[in-house]
């Protein structure tokens, strides 16, 4: 199955997957892999030319360490008609069921790429936003649930006092009895609204409208008639194609803030699952997200350091046509995290601060003028 003979100017999705070794259980998993994310189904059911334009092809395999090996594999373009929901499946459909099986990456030919409308806004077209050119950036999060909407009003309000950039809703709040969906996005909106025209510099705030597909669309036209500024989505819960559609729609053009609630259930251990740079990364960013929150490594989460960066560096690398996004961390973070966090991803970051500000015996403005303080005393690499 190597090197097969394609026509000029074909278009490709390529991935690389982390398989079992020795070198003959990892080349029998890679055929495998080509014909479980296409035909799903044995060699000789189809005649062998036709076989040969939509089986999977292997480009490479190799070890990469102790008893793994990679395999690259190549897939027709043609098995894509623009959807998450054709990615996913050729990328990680059957073979995600194995268990064994990791998918580490994966890139597009530009033709495909070209097809995919990606972040609206992206990492630069936030930062004009908030006219906040050079520094890592910092989000704010109206919780807990359980305070009326007035309570979570007055809390925004403490935030852009401040100096918070942007504001996201808790993804627990949706619409329940505590604080009714449009009672709090109209308060806090109008909180966020007036206390960024009094310090003179713009606060983004994202109000959450994940639910079934036809509630988050009304959800999200009537967020933005309320004031929000920005939509926060979780894919894992409403799928990427959801994600997507409500970020290409003219009629919102609203900044889109990918939350990663149920995701990491696709994390799955070190010898399956999906890597963190394609989970928080690659996906949300493909789909539309121009920023998007994953966790933090050393916050008690299963991310290494090096998986903390590589997704920074999946939102941020050069994509064809595809703008970057901004990466957005998380993990109850205080003052004594951001240089070790600052130094690893540098300054092209956003890092969400939580509950932990409000418990500040001083009270949450002065505590984030202090984080503002700490940001300014770096020395950080860009992003």
């Amino acid at each position: 199955m190597m090197n097969a003979r394609v026509p000029d100017g074909a278009e490709f999705l390529t991935a690389v997957y982390e398989i079992d070794g020795p070198a003959s259980t990892a080349q029998m998993m890679a055929e495998r892999i080509c014909f479980d994310q296409t035909i799903e189904a044995e060699a000789g059911l189809l005649p062998h030319v036709l076989q040969s334009e939509i089986v999977g092809q292997i480009q490479n395999l190799h070890q990469s360490a102790e008893g793994r090996y990679e395999a690259t594999i190549r897939f027709r373009g043609e098995l894509l008609n623009g959807d998450c929901a054709d990615l996913l499946n050729v990328l990680f459909g059957t073979s995600s069921l194995r268990g064994n099986v990791r998918l580490l990456s994966f890139s597009m030919t530009d033709g495909l790429l070209s097809s995919c409308q990606g972040p609206r806004f992206g990492l630069e077209r936030i930062r004009q936003l908030l006219a906040m050119s050079n520094r890592p950036l910092l989000c704010g999060v109206l919780k807990p649930l359980g305070r009326t909407a007035q309570e979570l009003a007055d809390l925004a309000a403490q935030l852009v006092e401040g100096e918070m950039d942007l504001i996201k809703d808790d993804q627990s709040l949706l619409d329940q009895r505590w604080s009714p969906f449009e009672e709090r996005v109209s308060r806090c909106a109008e909180a966020i609204g007036d206390r960024s025209r009094r310090r003179g510099r713009p606060c983004l705030y994202f109000a959450h409208v994940s639910g079934a597909s036809e509630t988050m669309r009304k959800r999200a036209a009537r967020a933005k008639a309320l004031g929000a500024t920005g939509l926060l989505i979780a894919p894992g819960l409403t799928g990427f194609d959801a994600m997507r559609s409500l970020s290409s729609d003219e009629s919102l053009n609203l900044p889109i803030l990918s939350h990663p609630a149920f995701l990491a259930a696709s994390v799955g251990s070190e010898r399956g699952g999906v890597a963190p740079g394609v989970l928080y990364g690659l996906l949300p960013r493909l789909a539309g997200a121009d920023l998007t929150i994953y966790p933090a490594f050393g916050a008690g989460y299963p991310m290494s350091q090096q998986d903390c960066l590589s997704v920074a560096q999946s939102c941020r690398a050069s994509w064809g046509p595809i703008k970057p996004t901004m990466p957005a961390v998380g993990g109850r973070i205080g003052s004594e995290r951001l240089s070790e966090l600052g130094e690893t991803l540098g300054s092209d970051v956003v890092f969400i601060v939580g509950s932990r500000i409000q418990k500040d015996p001083e009270g949450i403005p002065a505590a984030l003028r202090r984080l503002h303080r700490t940001i300014r005393e770096w020395k950080l690499p860009s992003g």
